[in-house]
């Protein structure tokens, strides 16, 4: 499946709120993510425009791999992803289980998360209108399609966010955002190997 994505930074979250009500877009959930990612024994994620995280929501816990972001007018991107078993032992153990394999830590990525849901077409869009810990506020309009939707998809994304007002682009991931404050010494380094229970 491919992950059809752009970010935004949000000024007026109240306007955004309002403009998503008009569009009949549903609010679906609240949540905390705390996204811990790792790097590759083999390879540095960071050059090859790769991710590989483990995701903690409330008890749950998701093994998500993004391959390299494509040269579109979109963030897409293939995406894999694995539900464990729920709870802090099935986390720490896994966090413990990459590092013996040789994935390093990299960051945590914080994140207070509102979802949206519209329908757009054949396509069911998510809105996330996310509070980043240390990097601020954003909004992602996303969508997950098969490839032969690709193009259909990105021009529906891309119309959604600019009938939101969404206009302030943000090319970089959270965890770009968040290794780029982490070096200029305005938030530290999550040194923990392992995700802590939460």
């Amino acid at each position: 499946m491919l992950e059809i994505e752009v970010k935004y930074r949000v000024g007026d979250r109240s306007a955004l709120v309002a403009k998503l009500s008009a569009s009949a877009a549903e609010r679906v959930g609240e949540r905390i993510d705390e996204d811990h990612y790792f790097n590759a024994p083999d390879r540095d994620f960071r050059q090859t425009d790769e991710a590989f995280r483990l995701r903690r929501i409330g008890v749950e816990n998701r093994l998500t791999y993004k391959g390299p972001k494509r040269l579109a007018a979109t963030k897409t991107r293939k995406e894999i992803e694995v539900r464990l078993a729920d709870g802090d032992d099935t986390a720490t153990d896994t966090g413990q289980m990459l590092v013996d394999l040789g994935y390093r830590p990299v960051a945590v990525v914080r994140k207070h998360r509102v979802l949206y849901h519209l329908g757009r077409g054949p396509f069911s869009v998510e809105v996330c209108l996310d509070e980043v810990d240390h990097v601020g506020t954003f909004a992602e309009v996303e969508v997950v399609v098969d490839e032969a939707q690709f193009a259909e998809a990105e021009t529906v994304v891309l119309g959604l966010a600019a009938e939101l007002g969404l206009v302030e682009r943000e090319l970089r991931s959270y965890l770009g955002m968040v290794l780029d404050v982490t070096a200029a010494g305005r938030v530290e380094k999550t040194p923990d190997p392992a995700p802590s229970p939460s």
